[in-house]
């Protein structure tokens, strides 16, 4: 494994994330897709992801004007988060939070604008039976997190 690539061992280590080395920040740090509790199960949510969630102000989810626990809401920017940063174009990325609460995140293909990757999505939420959706789009900025556009 000494030959492999950072990307490569990402691969190895959670099969999940293969397109996750395709979208990496060109300066700034590089986010590891893998950081996510429900890619290796043991990590802590106050894991280096978090910064990365943060910066998605909300997410797309917000738009959706659903009331979420702090704990759903987090489950729901973790799913945009892992989306946007490691999932293959069209791959749906769900979550599942209390009292039937869930979503599925799908992001498209990313595209450049200028220097920076971006990525539209929606985000298909359930919750006391009804699904409402939410469209948006992400780049990565020079920090190496995902800024929703507005």
């Amino acid at each position: 494994m000494a030959g492999l690539s950072k990307c490569a061992l990402l691969v190895v280590a959670a099969a999940a994330v293969p397109a996750g080395c395709a979208t990496k920040a060109p300066n700034g740090p590089q986010p590891a897709a893998a950081t996510s509790t429900s890619l290796l199960g043991g990590l802590s949510h106050k894991s280096s992801s978090s910064v990365y969630i943060a910066s998605l102000q909300g997410g797309i989810v917000k738009r959706t004007n659903v009331q979420l626990s702090s704990g759903d809401r987090e489950r729901a920017l973790e799913a945009e988060y892992r989306a946007l940063e490691a999932s293959p174009g069209g791959q749906p990325v769900t979550w599942q939070g209390a009292d039937g609460v869930g979503g599925e995140v799908v992001a498209n293909a990313p595209y450049q604008v200028g220097a920076q990757n971006c990525r539209q999505y929606s985000h298909k939420l359930t919750a006391n039976g009804k699904t409402v959706e939410a469209r948006g789009a992400a780049c990565r900025n020079d920090k190496g997190t995902w800024t929703p556009l507005t």
